[in-house]
């Protein structure tokens, strides 16, 4: 039966029935306090903050209040304005210098923001899952941002002499109906092997040493990795020391999809060696 319009209902008389959150909601976040709407928290619904908040959980069951009956999340209190002015505007603007970066991004990540992770992401470590192998050289990869080793004029002449492996894995999908079609996905790590002394001279701080943090300089390893995506830059890096490529070696793999394609996934392992007298 319609209702006539003597009897209609207030919008915001039935919104209160629907959702047993207020319009305007009073957050304690690690001991700060924030005022926000509602439609703000919610914003993004897949985000932690939009489950949370959605209109069909009760928040009771959910979601910790303090004191004062303010609901409580244990993160950052300081980093989380940011968390907010982004589920406004879709953007963030940080501080000159601002020394947080990591920190936000972390936050990100907990409160399930992706776009906002990749805005906070440096260039260097942004990844797509569908680009080309061939896009990796792109503005900003080639070269070093700080040269790490002396001009060869100024070389001692008891410089170490020895190897470094580059290691570099790629993959893609391809079928019998899309073979032209088939991207070249860019390898997560680009892999490190050799002396550690000599690999930290070639690629100083973009060097990953978290896999084995406390191998000796004059020790070898084959667990660090570069902080960097773009093979090209690890190329410039170390022709930058004097190293030259000497040998080359690649190996290529393929397993199907599933059972009902013929759609495989190809894998290529690359090692490129390279030697310094």
């Amino acid at each position: 039966m319609a209702l006539s319009g003597n009897c209609r209902t207030n919008p915001k008389e039935q919104a209160s029935v629907q959702n047993s959150f207020p319009d305007v909601v009073e957050l304690n976040v690690g001991g700060q306090v924030y005022y926000t709407r509602h439609s703000t928290l919610v914003s993004t619904p897949s985000s932690l903050l939009g489950k949370l908040f959605s209109s069909k959980k009760d928040a009771s069951n959910d979601l910790a209040r303090d004191p004062k009956g303010r609901y409580f999340i244990d993160r950052d209190g300081f980093l989380f304005r940011y968390v907010l002015d982004y589920l406004r505007d879709k953007q963030v603007v940080l501080p000159d210098h601002f020394p947080e970066k990591g920190r936000l991004r972390k936050e990100a990540e907990y409160f399930l923001l992706p776009d906002l992770v990749r805005l906070l992401t440096p260039d260097d470590l942004k990844q797509s899952p569908d680009d080309y192998f061939h896009s990796d050289y792109e503005d900003g990869s080639q070269g070093s941002d700080h040269r790490q080793c002396p001009p060869p004029s100024l070389v001692p002449a008891d410089r170490k002499s020895g190897f470094i492996t580059v290691g570099y894995r790629g993959s893609c999908t391809m079928g019998r109906e899309s073979q032209t079609d088939a991207k070249f996905r860019r390898v997560p790590r680009i892999l490190i092997c050799g002396r550690v002394a000599l690999a930290k001279e070639v690629f100083g701080e973009t060097l990953n040493e978290s896999r084995d943090p406390d191998r000796t300089p004059d020790r070898y390893t084959s667990r660090f990795y570069l902080k960097f995506k773009h093979l090209e830059r690890a190329f410039d890096m170390l022709s930058e020391c004097g190293f030259q490529m000497v040998a080359c070696n690649s190996s290529v793999t393929a397993s199907f999809v599933n059972q009902h394609t013929e759609d495989k996934i190809w894998s290529s392992y690359t090692e490129y060696v390279f030697y310094r007298k």
